[in-house]
């Protein structure tokens, strides 16, 4: 009963780390095979959902230079309505706090948002793995906010097995770059022949983000940025954007080398989560 009447929420879409990430193939389709590990940051965007009975999707907010047509949370929105075949609409605003081309998965998390939001608000009771099937649809990075575990992640991402692992503080930097992830794909340069390992193996420090090379190339500034970090902890790329990170154990470490970032970069202190932020919401159960 308590659903049925909700009329409207604002839930987290948070960010995510590529702890390594491995190309191990490619199909026919173009597509890659990779390995990856996925962590979520207590870090992110923010979504305003409200029921609206006209079936009309609605956005407000959101990033204004991307066609309402093109933007994954309007789109996540249009498919789950066609999917579920229901009357009911909304209007989606989001607060955007990711950088586009990051890295960061704020998009996908948005989606998947969406997703997840709407089927509660709607009244739908489509499962998890429904959703994340819908999720697809839209994006490689979006079924694992759907599942809502730091994953290790298989096939074109959407190969999921849950993890436990550590959850340091994270000092991110975004330099002010727009990282294309087609155009890093199509890289002549790219290695695309990984061979598969293991968590142990991740563990023992043997992994790595294959894009980062290339963007060290194509994009300079990035390359900076990450030589800066590694002069206090180990840094790495996340996903195929441009932002960065490095680990801490304790929260004052992470702060006490933001204070010195250079000013033409912005950046945050997070905390690791195994859970999505989402599912820590009243009634999103993991």
């Amino acid at each position: 009963m308590e659903d049925q009447l909700l009329t409207h929420f604002s839930l987290p879409a948070p960010a995510k780390l590529n702890l390594f990430l491995h190309i191990t193939g490619r199909r026919a389709d173009g597509y890659h095979h990779l390995q990856t590990l996925y962590q979520f940051l207590d870090h992110g965007d923010t979504i305003h959902l409200a029921k609206r009975p006209d079936g009309v999707i609605r956005r407000g907010g959101g990033m204004a230079s991307v066609p309402e047509s093109a933007d994954l949370a309007v789109r996540a929105a249009r498919l789950l309505q066609q999917a579920a075949g229901t009357g009911q609409g909304a209007d989606i605003r989001v607060e955007k706090c990711l950088p586009a081309g990051g890295g960061l998965g704020g998009g996908s998390s948005d989606a998947a948002t969406v997703l997840v939001g709407l089927n509660r608000l709607w009244g739908l009771g489509l499962g998890r793995d429904e959703l994340a099937a819908l999720g697809l649809q839209l994006g490689a990075d979006v079924p694992v906010f759907v599942q809502g575990r730091a994953a290790w992640a298989e096939g074109i991402g959407e190969q999921l097995t849950a993890v436990e692992i550590p959850c340091p503080w994270y000092l991110v930097i975004c330099p002010a770059v727009h990282v294309s992830t087609p155009e890093l794909f199509r890289h002549q340069g790219l290695t695309r022949n990984c061979q598969p390992i293991t968590m142990a193996t991740f563990l023992s420090g043997a992994a790595e983000n294959v894009f980062e090379r290339i963007v060290r190339m194509e994009y300079p500034e990035v390359g900076h940025a990450l030589d800066w970090l590694s002069s206090f902890a180990q840094a790495k790329m996340t996903g195929s954007g441009g932002c960065l990170f490095a680990g801490f154990e304790a929260k004052a470490q992470a702060d006490a080398v933001f204070l010195t970032l250079p000013r033409q970069w912005f950046g945050f202190v997070a905390k690791g989560m195994n859970v999505s932020p989402l599912y820590q919401q009243a009634g999103f159960s993991v």
